[in-house]
């Protein structure tokens, strides 16, 4: 008798438009590591200490994940992850710019000056002299943050310099994500069985060989309320893995199982 079959344990990967980025076909998202307030989550939380989130990041790593996605509206997340990350060069570290989270309350700038020092601060932050991705975090208002400021003009000339690899837009809006494919790398828009009105944005990128990640696989959490949690997660990753020119969806935990059932299913997708 031959030997039994083995499970693949490693999330597959997939190129990341023409950035020549390959990312793991799930993402780490960063919320929860730096922020629990004022956040869209059913359940409170409370922040993991120093060896929860080493554990976290060396569970996604053994795994083969290797996308994170973090931004300076998400608290102390890019300072914890700059002091905890180990081997940088395994990591496809997505930031963002345009977002600002103090004393409780979020606001916007999406000036060039401020882009610019939004990213200086990042690197700090993060302990790296660059960033794989950084998205502008709009406010929902797309086409005016696109049309009216410098801010993705300013990421272009980043990119020129080295400090960052590729840019992109991460909106709420079809108008917006179909205006930014024109003017960046990548979109970063939602997706989930109950919300699907940004299909259009993510065939467009497809025919433009943009990148596209996902936010909201599980629209914040409520999505695994329903119905049975694994089962329900199958069907909600699998709505936005078989989409074609998805690259990676984007799921924030803090939840040792809740990855590894996100991770076995993401797996089980392809």
């Amino acid at each position: 008798m031959g030997k039994p079959a083995v499970m693949n344990d490693t999330l597959p990967s997939r190129i990341l438009g023409s950035t020549g980025l390959e990312v793991s076909t799930l993402g780490l998202g960063t919320v929860k590591f730096g922020r629990n307030s004022g956040v869209k989550y059913p359940n409170q939380f409370d922040l993991p200490d120093d060896e929860q989130i080493r554990q976290l990041l060396a569970q996604a790593s053994d795994h083969g994940m290797n996308l994170l996605d973090t931004a300076p509206a998400y608290g102390s997340s890019e300072e914890r992850l700059g002091s905890l990350l180990n081997n940088r060069k395994h990591w496809v570290i997505c930031s963002k710019t345009g977002e600002e989270f103090t004393s409780g309350e979020s606001y916007f700038d999406f000036s060039a000056q401020h882009t610019r020092a939004s990213v200086e601060r990042s690197l700090r932050r993060l302990q790296t002299d660059y960033l794989d991705i950084v998205l502008v975090h709009s406010d929902g208002n797309d086409l005016n943050v696109i049309n009216e400021s410098d801010c993705l003009e300013t990421l272009a000339r980043l990119k020129e310099t080295g400090h960052i690899r590729s840019y992109g837009f991460s909106g709420k809006t079809v108008a917006g994500g179909l205006r930014a494919l024109e003017l960046s790398d990548i979109v970063m828009v939602t997706l989930n069985t109950s919300y699907q009105e940004e299909i259009p944005v993510i065939e467009h990128a497809r025919a433009l060989n943009k990148g596209v990640l996902i936010k909201k696989a599980f629209a914040s959490g409520h999505a695994v309320l329903k119905g049975q949690p694994s089962q329900t997660v199958q069907q909600n990753l699998r709505a936005v893995l078989e989409q074609p020119g998805v690259s990676s969806a984007i799921c924030g935990t803090i939840n040792p199982q809740h990855l590894e059932e996100n991770i076995a299913a993401a797996i089980q997708i392809g």
